[in-house]
């Protein structure tokens, strides 16, 4: 038994469809090219008609998905997968330079009648806050998260 395939279903060149990326704009065809152009997010993406597959073209990294009929499914691209080497190390990133500091603050503490008492659990506090913030920051860049453009979606929908 053979599947007939809906034309409407398929991606083409004269389409319009949802953006992977943001996931609010539309993309369509660039005048005088066979490439793609989101309307909100600005990205850039050449598609492959026979494999139903749409890659961003203005990325360091092989973003890649394929259009099922009705939406984007993402394709999982080859070494994205974190083992638990990546995560040993990233919580031995943001864990050593905390408990170094929060266990100098321990064995030295200060005097409790001294104007800057307050400063060892204020800056392990940061220190754990910084070292966080790098490890998310280094995650959000891998991946390619568009988390301003989530940020500037959603400011647009609550102030309409």
């Amino acid at each position: 038994m053979t599947k007939t395939i809906n034309l409407s279903d398929r991606f083409h060149l004269q389409g319009e469809y949802p953006c992977p990326v943001c996931r609010h704009g539309k993309i369509t065809r660039m005048s005088l090219m066979e490439a793609f152009a989101c309307d909100f997010c600005q990205h850039i993406f050449t598609g492959n008609f026979d494999k139903q597959l749409l890659k961003m073209a203005d990325s360091q990294l092989p973003l890649t998905w394929y259009w099922s009929g009705k939406n984007w499914k993402g394709i999982q691209r080859e070494g994205t997968d974190i083992g638990w080497g990546y995560i040993i190390i990233g919580l031995a990133f943001v864990a050593l330079p905390t408990g170094i500091i929060s266990l100098g603050t321990y064995l030295v503490p200060p005097l409790p009648d001294s104007p800057l008492s307050w400063l060892p659990l204020f800056w392990a506090i940061l220190t754990f806050i910084a070292h966080l913030s790098c490890l998310i920051l280094l995650v959000i860049e891998y991946y390619q998260l568009p988390i301003m453009l989530y940020m500037r979606a959603l400011r647009r929908r609550l102030f309409q």
